[in-house]
């Protein structure tokens, strides 16, 4: 009974709320270097690649059980392998220190390659 009149003053306060979080997000990611760009694409590109193989699991069918797991994990394996990746790349990032720059990406490339060919099996 009187809580009609409540309800409508935080939805717009959470929309404001909601809209200065994404507009804080939009300006930092402007700032983040092309290259961590590139990778987040492919990230997302890997998860996309997933969540449409269980859409298309659910709606088709499971009849090749081990393709379809073979195939989910193998992009989300390769998602978080790339995430480390832009863990390592970040300049930003403290934590991860490399003698050598070219060592990153071939340690990614080692394990890409692993990933794919356990994934075969």
């Amino acid at each position: 009974m009187g809580r009609s009149g409540s309800g409508s003053g935080t939805g717009t306060g959470t929309t404001k709320d909601a809209q200065a979080l994404f507009q804080s997000l939009r300006s930092a990611y402007v700032a983040t270097p092309n290259n961590l760009k590139i990778i987040d694409l492919y990230i997302v590109f890997a998860i996309v690649t997933a969540i449409i193989q269980v859409v298309y699991m659910a709606v088709v069918g499971s009849f090749p059980f081990n393709s379809f797991l073979s195939g989910v994990l193998s992009c989300v394996g390769t998602a978080v392998l790339a995430v480390s990746l832009r863990i390592q790349v970040n300049k930003d990032n403290k934590e991860f220190k490399v003698t050598r720059p070219l060592e990153i990406p071939s340690i990614y490339l080692q394990n890409a390659l692993l990933l794919t060919l356990c994934s075969a099996i």
